[in-house]
Formats: structure tokens, sequence, C-alpha cells
């Protein structure tokens, strides 16, 4: 029995030695696929996390002299605000900023007086590549020294929508049209001035007390068939007669009816940044205002070029149209 058994295990072993041999064969050749496959799929989402962090990262440069520019990214996209810093080791020199070939007001950031903080508009129209954000200041010897980040800018790829309203805001009679004309000519009167100090303090919010989130900005709109230029703020369906209020601290600079967007209110909070509350049904302030943050200044109407009654808010930084939702999330 001993004997008959080993001779059969003998032969069972043999046997299960030559399938084993072409199971391992075949095991390992699966192995080392599906290994491959795995390592492909890996290298492709590595690649992706990495692309989508490079894309969200903070942009960070040393420059001589013990300074240093950060930037909370340095790819971003139109139409978007970024946060810039100019950071001292030692002690802050006076520094001047430029960004889209226009002075950059900076502004000091804690008690320590080692950090200036600035906000850059991306407008929205602002074309797709890179641009420098450039800092300059004087070195030991008097000499001017520069220093500057790189900032990428990617296109916005924003919906289009088809609209229709009054013939008259699409094809404007001539009488209409030199309103229009003296509007816009108003208006970039207005933003062509930058206060030189800070008016607002703290946080910004929102302009409706119910809202929590608003749409429509960069939209591409085409009115009665015909493309017209993309929409620069933000809207929110509200019913009329909702009070509408000011997002911060600032001074009034125009309060009244314009050609396209009706009843309009412009506040100024200082160093270039301006937000513009339209379509209003009544206005409450009048321009020269000081208005403190939360101050009532009008209520949600559907005045000017409208489809029915909503508030547009609108955010201008140094001529760049941004996203106003933007600086309710960044506090400047």
């Amino acid at each position: 029995m001993g004997e008959a058994g080993l001779d059969v295990s003998v032969v069972t072993v043999l046997w299960e030695g030559k399938q084993g041999a072409d199971f391992m064969r075949s095991f390992v050749w699966k192995c080392l696929l599906s290994r491959f496959w795995f390592a492909m799929v890996a290298a492709f989402l590595f690649a992706g996390l990495f692309r989508q962090t490079d894309t969200h990262a903070q942009a960070m440069v040393k420059c001589p002299g013990g300074l240093a520019l950060k930037l909370n990214s340095a790819f971003t996209g139109q139409g978007t605000l970024l946060l810039a810093e100019v950071i001292a080791v030692k002690s802050m020199p006076e520094v001047k900023a430029e960004w889209n070939g226009r002075a950059m007001e900076l502004w000091p950031k804690g008690t320590s007086g080692k950090t200036l903080h600035g906000l850059i508009g991306v407008d929205l129209e602002k074309p797709a590549g890179k641009y420098e954000w450039k800092v300059i200041w004087a070195g030991k010897e008097g000499n001017p020294i520069t220093c500057s980040a790189l900032v990428t800018v990617r296109n916005g790829k924003f919906p289009t929508e088809k609209l229709t309203v009054e013939k008259q805001f699409v094809q404007p009679d001539p009488e209409q049209q030199k309103r229009a004309e003296e509007d816009q000519k108003k208006m970039r009167a207005i933003f062509d001035t930058v206060t030189a100090e800070r008016l607002w303090d703290g946080a910004f919010h929102l302009p409706l007390k119910d809202a929590t989130t608003g749409g429509n900005f960069g939209r591409r709109r085409v009115l009665n068939g015909q493309a017209r230029s993309p929409h620069a703020g933000v809207d929110f369906p509200a019913l009329k007669g909702t009070a509408v209020f000011a997002a911060q601290r600032g001074k009034v600079v125009l309060a009244e009816d314009l050609y396209y967007s009706g009843n309009t209110v412009v506040i100024d909070h200082g160093y270039g940044i301006y937000t513009l509350y339209a379509h209003l049904s009544e206005i409450e302030v009048k321009a020269g205002d000081a208005v403190e943050s939360n101050a009532e200044i009008g209520k949600v109407g559907a005045t000017g070029r409208v489809t029915g009654p909503h508030l547009h808010w609108g955010l201008t930084v140094q001529h760049a149209r941004v996203n106003a939702m933007q600086i309710v999330a960044r506090e400047p």
C-alpha cells in the first residue's frame, strides 16, 4: 500500500507539475499584463492629479533683497480675481506694482509691516496667455530692482444663451445710441479714477439678504438673434421691491438711470475696486454719499435691458470685469 501510494503520488505530482507550470506561466503573464494596465491607469490618474494640483498651485517667487512674491494661484481663468502678496524677510521697502500695464495698488496686511496685500483682476475678455505681475523697488544703491511672477490665463469657456428683449435695446435709434455712448464714457471716467485709499473694512458680502449664490457671469449673449458682449455681472433673480444692500463700505460715485442698465448705483471701495448694482426699481442714495457695509441703497427692479426683475451685480478691479462672487470668497 505504501509503495503503491508512493507511485501514485509521484505520478500525480509530475502531472500536476506540468499542468502547474502551464498554469503558473499563464498566471504570471496575466499578472504582468494586469500590472501593466494597472500601472498605465495609475500613471494616468497620477498625472491628472498633478495637472489638477498644478492648476491650483500657489506661485511663490523669491526676489533679491529678501523679498518674495506670492499669488494664490499661478493659473487662472478669464474674469477671475487673484490674491497677491509681497513679503519681506526684514523691512519692507517702498514698492510699486504693475499688472496689465497699469499701476496696481498694495496695502499693508497685519501689523508687522512685512506683508503687502493686493488684488489682481483678470478681465472677462483678457486673451489666454502668460502675463507678468511686476514689482519694482529701489536697491541699496538706489538702482531699481524688478521682480515678477507669471500668471497663466486660460479661456473661461463660458456658455452662450439666446434672449429676447425690447427692440430698442438691440437696435437703438440715433438719440438712444447717443445716450448709450454717453453712459459708456461716464463709466470709463469712473473706472479711470483710482482712489488712493482703502474705503472698505472687512469682508465683502452678497447684496441681497437671502441670496446664497448668483449666476450668468461671462455668458455670451445673443439678443434678438444678434451677438452682443459677454455678461459682465452676476444675476440674482428676486421679486421687484426686494431690498438691495451695499456689499461693503465706500462712496457712491453714480446713482442714476442709464440706458442699458436702468437705475444703477456704483460704489467706489478704494484702490480701483468698484461694485455696481443695476436694473433697480428705486435708488435710495445719491452720488457723493458715504455708505456703510449693509446699508440699503435701492430695491430690485426691471429697468433697462432686462427680461424680468432681478439684480445685476458687477465688480470692477482696476478696469478688469471680474466675477463679483470671488470678492466674497476672498477677503481683500
